[in-house]
């Protein structure tokens, strides 16, 4: 569906998918160095991320030398993508979750993040690596992981996490025009999200969103997060405004570089900073974001974020790694009362 906006630019609804497809369709017309490889590309991809939104496949659109359907070997894929990077195309890697991503951690850690800076730069590598990440229902301990701060400690990666349908756009077009590696983490449970994706706006990598804010007058708590958990921070953050707490909500978009400015200066102004991300409390990121604001201001810190056990399969078990609103709200009234 297409509709114009009150500049007359074309905005579509798209869900969280169909956005990403999008953006990649874009840049590979606009540049033929670019092309994608991994598992399952020719019939669209398992989330259909590489299905376009009247419903082919980009296969179709690009032939099979620009959309590659490879083996399944992790390893061999991500090497290749590396390797045709350094020879002067910009390749799509797509891991199909982040844990598979593990199997190339060699190839994208200590060859596509170095390689730059270990020949003075005679060789770079412009690669996107698609490592969706978060809980997957029902998907157990090997498909559900959140390893973002695994890459964001990595010099020479790129890190980003995108929350909406429109940064799904607009972020995917900024990571292919980066000139280096970039982890780019979809959540597993946003691809049927909708929204409304105006293909005409760009977004630099690097500064976060205010994901809710609506009191002009002051904040009494910063919230931070990233990824689907943003969702869940704005849900908390309307429980907590109806209490009368004003709370600004950042979604931080970029793990790596981050928006140390803008977090900052909102923890400053409130005086309370709480971190919330679905990955693993334990050395997650929050701990460098409040560490960092604890550094630099005088605001009181506090993070949240799963236990430290391996994601159950049964709903029960399950529901003990997910961060609800409820535990938002708990979290952040706590910090309150500090």
């Amino acid at each position: 569906m297409s509709t114009a906006t009150d500049s007359g630019q074309r905005t579509r609804t798209l869900t969280y998918a169909q956005a990403g497809a999008l953006a990649l369709q874009h840049s590979m017309q606009a540049r033929p160095e670019i092309v994608a490889l991994g598992e399952d590309l020719g019939r669209g991809g398992v989330f259909g991320q590489y299905r376009a939104s009247d419903g082919r496949c980009l296969v179709e659109l690009f032939g099979p030398q620009r959309i590659i359907d490879t083996p399944i070997s992790e390893a061999t894929i991500m090497g290749a993508g590396v390797g045709m990077a350094l020879a002067g195309l910009h390749p799509v890697v797509e891991m199909r979750v982040a844990d598979f991503a593990l199997c190339a951690i060699d190839e994208l850690v200590n060859q596509a993040a170095k390689n730059r800076f270990m020949f003075g730069g005679q060789g770079r590598v412009p690669l996107v690596a698609r490592l969706p990440i978060g809980i997957w229902t029902a998907s157990a301990a090997q498909h559900s992981q959140s390893l973002e701060a695994w890459f964001a400690h990595v010099p020479g990666l790129v890190v980003v996490a995108p929350a909406t349908a429109q940064d799904n756009y607009s972020l995917l077009q900024a990571a292919l025009a980066s000139g280096d590696p970039v982890v780019y983490m979809e959540h597993k449970e946003l691809w049927g999200m909708t929204g409304e994706v105006d293909s005409s706006a760009s977004v630099a990598l690097g500064p976060c969103r205010v994901a809710f804010d609506d009191s002009p007058s002051g904040h009494d708590l910063t919230l931070v997060s990233w990824s689907r958990q943003v969702h869940i921070c704005v849900e908390a953050a309307r429980s907590l405004a109806a209490q009368g707490v004003r709370v600004q909500v950042l979604d931080l978009r970029t793990l790596w570089p981050w928006d140390r400015e803008a977090v900052l200066a909102s923890s400053q102004a409130s005086g309370r900073l709480l971190v919330v991300h679905e990955a693993v409390q334990a050395a997650g990121f929050g701990a460098e974001i409040a560490a960092t604001v604890a550094e630099h201001t005088r605001a009181r810190v506090a993070r949240l974020g799963a236990p430290r056990i391996p994601v159950g399969y049964a709903p029960t078990l399950e529901a003990q790694s997910r961060i609800s609103a409820d535990q938002v709200v708990q979290a952040a009234q706590a910090l309150l009362a500090r």
